[in-house]
């Protein structure tokens, strides 16, 4: 039966067939040539040129074998420089973008039976860094192209001029610093003994200057002592009226009213879950693993069977889904409409809807059940509560 002709229906099938990656196992490397199924690949098997090619591997096969290993490691570590460079890599990803392009040497042609063998092979002939993680093992391409260790060295290099040119100038700061203490002298104080000429004469201080003065001058000394104490009144009581003026604009709370806050959050945080499914509320269905049918559906929980799973009514085709809560969101209806608060301080409590913050994604409900009734609560996440049905 001969060829279809070029741009025949058949033609064109068999092209889009050939396409892309086919079947390892009707794969013969000896030729290079992919066959489509396994009658293709027995017709290949039988043809005169794949026997000729087989003649020809058998008289020296281990040629064959390390030209294919040589080819294969040569392809495989020049795809892991470019793409992944030094960085650590599963050796695994690197393999599934190397079998990606068609024409690459099958790993059944070389010496190493698995991708294991071929990673601890690199890695004892230092051509990368492998080990062995609980997820497979990892490999790390080891540079040692001569540019690339040149730029490394000049990299080296400036970072230890830098660190040169930082220790020379400290050292400068040093020495000048070092010099300036020596050029000047420290003055030394001088201790002197407290004399009087008389023993009825009064020590008087004058704090604004610091020193004894005798007592011929005590109204002068009293004189300077009065501006000074009466500068420092007005100036303390400046500072009594800052305190108080600012005490007046934050006010304390007191203890009390910490301990009602602190006992608050502590009963928002205890009474937080980690479910929130209850009976007879409209939901929503996020997944998209039902189809298309489904998605974005609402629908009323009749039952829950446990704590994440529930019985789904939904409301256009009355269809029953049992469905997790993690595929499931809640409903905030129009205000003033009725809900129910499912998780928090306030659960399974019955609410109307008054307002809702956009920016926040909360609301503002009113509490229509318990010894709460009438209550005004903000900021309940949405998340917190849903339509009732």
């Amino acid at each position: 039966m001969g060829k279809a002709e070029f741009l025949t229906p058949k033609a064109i099938a068999n092209r889009i067939k050939a396409k892309g990656l086919q079947k390892l196992r009707w794969y013969c490397q000896m030729c290079q040539k992919q066959c489509r199924d396994e009658n293709g690949f027995k017709c290949h098997c039988m043809s005169e040129s794949h026997q000729r090619q087989l003649l020809l591997a058998s008289e020296n096969p281990r040629q064959f074998m390390d030209y294919f290993s040589q080819e294969f490691k040569n392809d495989f570590l020049e795809l892991l420089r470019r793409r992944f460079g030094t960085k650590r890599v599963h050796n695994n990803i690197v393999y599934n973008e190397y079998i990606s392009n068609r024409e690459h040497v099958h790993m059944n042609a070389t010496q190493w039976e698995t991708l294991t063998d071929f990673t601890k092979w690199v890695g004892r002939e230092g051509y990368c860094k492998v080990d062995e993680t609980p997820k497979g093992w990892y490999m790390q391409y080891i540079d040692r192209d001569p540019e690339t260790i040149r730029r490394q060295e000049e990299l080296e290099k400036k970072k230890k001029q830098d660190l040169d040119d930082e220790e020379r100038s400290a050292k400068f700061i040093e020495d000048q610093v070092r010099r300036g203490r020596e050029g000047r002298e420290e003055e030394t104080p001088v201790f002197t003994e407290l004399k009087r000429e008389s023993e009825e004469e009064k020590v008087v201080f004058n704090l604004a200057k610091g020193a004894c003065s005798s007592a011929a001058g005590p109204s002068k000394s009293s004189s300077s002592l009065a501006p000074n104490a009466l500068q420092a009144a007005v100036s303390a009581k400046r500072k009594e009226s800052g305190h108080s003026s600012e005490s007046k604009g934050k006010k304390k709370k007191s203890a009390l009213d910490e301990i009602i806050e602190m006992e608050e959050q502590k009963k928002k945080k205890s009474t937080r879950t980690d479910h929130w499914l209850q009976p007879n509320i409209v939901v929503k269905v996020i997944t998209k693993r039902l189809g298309e049918k489904y998605h974005k559906k609402k629908g009323i929980i009749q039952e829950v069977l446990d704590k994440y799973t529930a019985m789904v009514k939904l409301i256009d085709s009355g269809d029953k889904l049992k469905l997790d809560q993690s595929h499931l969101e809640t409903v905030i209806p129009a205000p003033g409409k009725h809900v129910l608060v499912l998780n928090g301080t306030y659960r399974e409590t019955t609410a109307i809807l008054d307002s809702i913050n956009e920016k926040s994604f909360s609301a503002k409900l009113i509490l229509d059940s318990g010894h709460l009734k009438g209550k005004t609560v903000d900021g309940i996440a949405y998340e917190d509560f849903s339509k009732l049905a």
